[in-house]
C-alpha cells in the first residue's frame, strides 16, 4: 500500500515502517497532542493528510524507550477497534 512494512492487531495496523520513519495509529482524537511532540508531522502519503495517524521521524525513535512508547500508543488505538 505504501512500500513500508506494517504491524497489525487483529487485522488493524496499529504502526508501520517506510524508509526510515515510523507511522503510528494515534486515532483522531490524540492526533493533535501526538503533533506536538518532537519529530512529529502529518502522515500525508497520498496528498492529504491521514486522520488519525502520524509519521515519526527516526532520531524520535533511536531510543528503545521512544520507540516502545510509539509503538505502545500505535498497538492501544489498534487494540480499540474491533478485529478485522
Amino acid at each position: 500500500m505504501f512500500g513500508g512494512l506494517a504491524f497489525l492487531y487483529e487485522g488493524n495496523m496499529a504502526v508501520g515502517v517506510t524508509g526510515d520513519e515510523l507511522m503510528v495509529r494515534v486515532g483522531p482524537d490524540a492526533t493533535e497532542a501526538a503533533l506536538k511532540l518532537p519529530g512529529t508531522r502529518p502522515f500525508d502519503f497520498t496528498g492529504r493528510p491521514m486522520r488519525g495517524w502520524v509519521v515519526v521521524a527516526s532520531s524520535a525513535v533511536s531510543e528503545d524507550q521512544a520507540l516502545a512508547a510509539w509503538v505502545d500508543q500505535g498497538h492501544a488505538f489498534a487494540a480499540s477497534l474491533p478485529p478485522t
